[in-house]
């Protein structure tokens, strides 16, 4: 009985642990598009900075990524800026495997 304890107590740390990975990343690729829309109206330093952080705060609204793709455009067409909700889509696809490489790399 103590070796299906001790399985199922594996079980559920590597599922906490891969939650928290998970989380991990996409926050890490909320920042990176962030950083990167930030860079596009033209945003430096502690604005850019500050920016991103609102980018990854703006995830909290709801599950999935339209709560950020929602924000990210909004604020870029308020600058005059012309991507689209799929072109910030297509952008987060891209700064996945990215976000992915630099949690991995500590």
């Amino acid at each position: 009985m103590a070796i299906m304890n001790d399985r199922e107590k594996a079980f559920e740390n590597k599922y906490a642990h891969d939650q928290e990975t998970k989380f991990r990343v996409i926050a890490r690729r909320n920042k990176l598009l962030g950083q990167w829309a930030a860079g596009l109206l033209g945003k430096t330093d502690a604005d850019a900075a500050a920016y991103a952080g609102e980018v990854v705060a703006s995830d909290f609204e709801e599950a999935g990524d339209e709560d950020v793709v929602r924000k990210v455009a909004a604020d870029l067409k308020a600058g005059g800026l012309s991507q689209t909700e799929d072109d910030i889509r297509a952008k987060l696809l891209e700064l996945l495997p990215v976000a992915v490489a630099q949690i991995e790399a500590g």
